[in-house]
């Protein structure tokens, strides 16, 4: 198991919600390692060409995912996914979650507003390069 492939545990959950073979012929891939040939080029952004040998021939890869892409399945598994994870709001919140995000959670950049200047402006001087 290369550095972040799914866990048995992510496995097990997902498994279910993909879809079976459709007998289309040549050498089946193992769903398990072409999720993971997906996952690591999203993750990492390489081209489908540039594929690790790992996760088998890089069009097998691109070509589920297209395929899943094409009939819902990453749809399916995104709402799947999503409930009962971390999105669901608390039992008992009114429905939804609050959120408070103050300036050291969103830090500004250093150009913004209320920076530093390194020389002090002259009223009514034009400013040269």
């Amino acid at each position: 198991m290369g550095r972040g492939d799914l866990t048995a545990q992510e496995w097990d959950r997902l498994a279910p919600l993909l879809p079976v073979s459709n007998g289309r012929c040549g050498r089946w891939r193992d769903h398990r390692q072409v999720v993971n040939g997906i996952l690591f080029r999203v993750r990492t952004g390489v081209p489908w060409r540039d594929l690790p040998e790992r996760f088998g021939p890089w069009k097998t890869v691109y070509e589920r995912h297209r395929r899943w892409s094409a009939d819902g399945t990453w749809d399916r598994l995104a709402g799947e996914l999503r409930r009962g994870g971390d999105t669901d709001p608390p039992t008992g919140s009114g429905g939804g979650w609050e959120l408070s995000v103050d300036s050291t959670t969103c830090r500004a950049h250093q150009h913004a507003a209320g920076a530093p200047r390194l020389r002090p402006r002259v009223p009514g001087k034009a400013r040269r390069p």
